[in-house]
């Protein structure tokens, strides 16, 4: 039997693309998340009727019915909530304040943000978090797909 030693939870930033999301899931799931938040525009896996979403469905393989989840519209509430309870909020995002995803040392409970796929974790969010992640790119493109980023990153860190 497997003891849960750490409590790892998502916060996806505003995340345009369903289908990024649904492997978002799919891939939290793998790593133990326990919680996912979905900031805003990010896609649920239900839609406004209450009926699961098959394009959802289609890419998370059933994950958005293992990995609890909820919708949020405001986050300052949350990530005071989430620090009185004893979570670091780490950003995965590119930033001069940021240091190499390989070097973080992840406490028992932690909030990863990741963000939208033009614009990453916004300036509100980086400002409330203890920590600055980034993974380090070796080519001429600026930046990954968020759901393989999400993937490098929990694998980087926690793996």
């Amino acid at each position: 039997m497997i003891t849960k030693t750490r409590d790892i939870r998502l916060l996806l930033d505003n995340v345009r693309s369903v289908y990024n999301v649904g492997s978002i899931f799919r891939t939290a799931e793998t790593m133990n998340v326990t919680r996912i938040y979905c900031l805003g525009t990010t896609p649920v896996p239900i839609d406004r009727f209450g009926r699961k979403r098959k394009d959802f469905a289609k890419v998370s393989l059933g994950a958005e019915d293992m990995v609890a989840w909820e919708h949020i519209s405001e986050v300052d509430e949350l990530i005071n909530e989430l620090k009185k309870d004893g979570f670091q909020i780490l950003s995965v995002e590119q930033s001069e304040d940021a240091v190499d995803y390989k070097k973080i040392k992840p406490q028992s409970k932690t909030l990863v943000i990741f963000g939208n796929e033009v614009d990453g974790v916004s300036s509100s969010l980086l400002k409330m978090s203890d920590l600055i992640a980034e993974i380090p790119l070796q080519g001429k493109k600026e930046s990954l797909n968020v759901s393989v980023s999400v993937g490098i990153a929990l694998y980087g860190i926690f793996g």
